[in-house]
């Protein structure tokens, strides 16, 4: 069947079922192939690895003697097509947590394996559980010629089926944490057709893009979307994950990155990300490192003892959002809660009180195993006060949409002490960066994060135009694919180690906002058409990039939300300027 829309038609097997699962906005429910013949249903659980607590371990499609059948797959957005020897079966989302199989006329079957602990048939279908805590349930409007449930050695259970079905019948497979349980079997038709129309106007929406991307930029907007999930310790509002892979919890600067994009759709739902996280602020303004289903991450004895965050990012980005729809009472929602985390940095984090804040644990700083930090912590870095320079101008921003003039002129005051700070103390003119410290001693390392000053636009031009000669240096940076998390030539350079040496998108996206933003157009024109080039290249959207090939290291976590997001923002301006 070719489906009705030319963005599903475009994203067709784009979900490759390996690496790349088949999901529904706001659904735990993540399903892969395991071979040629038989599916693997998981959850998308906070610190569960849906490999040690999958749902159905082995789904196949069998013939009338029970007999596996060898499949066929096929992806939408919106369903898995499987063609068999026995007829097509059609599985798409009746609801989050329930699959509808459309089941070929005549006689076929389907055998189900699960690590549920018990379980037993009905008329309609079986319930099997798990401890109480997890539920499947199966249902059809099938004729069931066989129906039975058999616990194996293993101690797993196989759910045996065998249907004489008409057309437009179905199978439903809820998958739950709760009794709570869909058995209403629709049409199968309407629920395929519904499916598609949810995607369909889902990428509707989405603002165009140059012919050149359209391929790869509605791919990442079915990133956006399948990402997407209500935590359970915050249900009021819809967050996106930065992966339902082994990621499930809004992270702190994620979420602000993840809204960059949404604010192109739906302002809403961006907003709402910054909702999410400040909702959670703590009393002394420190705002946490996750939301996530059991709660919040704000505090850790994992490596060193201390309170944890992320980057200070939330004014710049709460601007980017500002700058599109003029939402002044956005702007008046979030702006208390960023003052507070300002002065939480200076509070808690200046321990040798020189002006200069410092990362407490590696985490804070999302740049968990990068040799800024083998010497151990704490560690001054330049990318923090980068940070916290930029943090201050755009308060002063917000300060004066607000009418708070001399709260504007505060901030901007304290901006510029903290940008000349950071030179008097920290710049290296024949180096060409600025230096990270522990306890006033140099880490010989070199990193993008030496050059962050950079961004906050108030670098006078010599020191800028250095730091710009650096950052394009073929020999440290400026490689095939700019921008490595270490200099090539850096004896830390690891192209395989997350921090150590891959690119990510949300470390270039930052150097080309700042670079224009400190008056290097043609820089940040060539580093955005490189960037865009790199992700174009790819299958996917990955966690983090081979600087040396563009290719997926093999520890990198697949449809990686800020990639996919951030790609639609860099997409955007490229074609905004054709």
């Amino acid at each position: 069947m070719v489906i009705a829309s030319p963005y599903l038609n475009l994203l067709k097997d784009r979900i490759t079922l390996d690496q790349i699962p088949f999901t529904d906005r706001d659904s735990r429910l993540i399903i892969f192939r395991t071979d040629g013949r038989s599916l693997w249903v998981g959850l998308a659980e906070y610190e569960i690895d849906p490999e040690q607590h999958p749902a159905i371990t082995c789904w196949s499609f069998t013939d009338s003697q029970g007999q596996p059948c060898a499949c066929e797959f096929t992806t939408y957005p919106c369903e898995i097509i499987n063609r068999t020897g026995c007829g097509t079966f059609r599985i798409t989302f009746a609801d989050p947590e329930t699959l509808l199989v459309a089941l070929p006329a005549g006689r076929s079957g389907i055998t189900l394996r699960t690590p549920m602990e018990q379980g037993q048939t009905d008329r309609r279908g079986g319930v099997l559980s798990r401890s109480n805590v997890s539920y499947l349930v199966y249902t059809t409007n099938a004729v069931l010629l066989r129906n039975h449930i058999v616990e194996l050695e293993d101690g797993q259970r196989e759910v045996r089926l065998l249907f004489e079905a008409q057309e437009d019948v179905a199978l439903l497979i809820n998958i739950t944490r709760t009794p709570s349980f869909n058995r209403r079997v629709v049409s199968a038709e309407q629920a395929l057709a519904a499916s598609a129309q949810r995607w369909h106007d889902w990428f509707t929406a989405a603002p165009q893009v140059a012919e050149r991307y359209r391929a790869q930029y509605y791919h990442a907007w079915w990133v956006i979307g399948a990402n997407l999930l209500y935590p359970y310790a915050h249900p009021r509002r819809e967050g996106m994950v930065p992966s339902k892979m082994g990621y499930v919890g809004i992270w702190h600067w994620d979420s602000y990155f993840h809204a960059i994009a949404l604010r192109h759709r739906d302002m809403r739902l961006a907003q709402d990300q910054f909702r999410i996280m400040l909702a959670y602020q703590l009393a002394n303004g420190l705002i946490p490192d996750i939301v996530h289903d059991k709660g919040i991450l704000a505090h850790t004895t994992e490596i060193v003892e201390a309170e944890i965050t992320k980057p200070p990012l939330t004014a710049w980005a709460a601007w980017k959002l500002y700058e599109i729809d003029g939402d002044r009472e956005f702007l008046n929602e979030v702006y208390d809660p960023i003052v507070r985390f300002q002065r939480w940095w200076f509070s808690e984090s200046d321990l040798d009180g020189n002006g200069l804040c410092e990362y407490l644990h590696p985490w804070s700083s999302g740049l968990d195993n990068n040799p800024l930090w083998d010497q151990g912590l704490p560690v001054e870095t330049p990318d923090l006060n980068a940070y916290l320079c930029m943090q201050y101008d755009y308060l002063a921003k917000i300060a004066r949409v607000l009418g708070r003039s001399d709260e504007a002129e505060a901030w901007t005051r304290h901006a510029g002490k903290l940008a000349q700070r950071l030179i008097d103390l920290r710049w290296d003119g024949q180096a060409g960066l600025f230096w990270a410290t522990r306890h006033g001693e140099r880490i010989p390392v070199r990193t993008p994060f030496n050059l962050f000053p950079l961004i906050t636009g108030r670098m006078p031009a010599p020191i800028a135009d250095r730091l710009v000669e650096t950052l394009t240096d073929e020999r440290q940076f400026w490689g095939h694919h700019p921008v490595p998390t270490v200099a090539f030539d850096d004896p830390n350079f690891n192209p395989l180690s997350m921090w150590r040496g891959p690119v990510w998108l949300n470390v270039n996206y930052l150097l080309i906002d700042g670079l224009l933003r400190g008056g290097y157009p043609e820089q940040a024109r060539a580093l955005r058409q490189r960037t865009l080039e790199m992700a174009l290249a790819a299958d996917d959207f990955y966690e983090y990039y081979h600087p040396l090939t563009g290719q997926k290291p093999p520890r990198a976590t697949n449809a990686f939300g800020w990639s996919a997001a951030l790609f639609i923002d860099l997409a955007l301006a490229a074609s905004a300027e054709q």
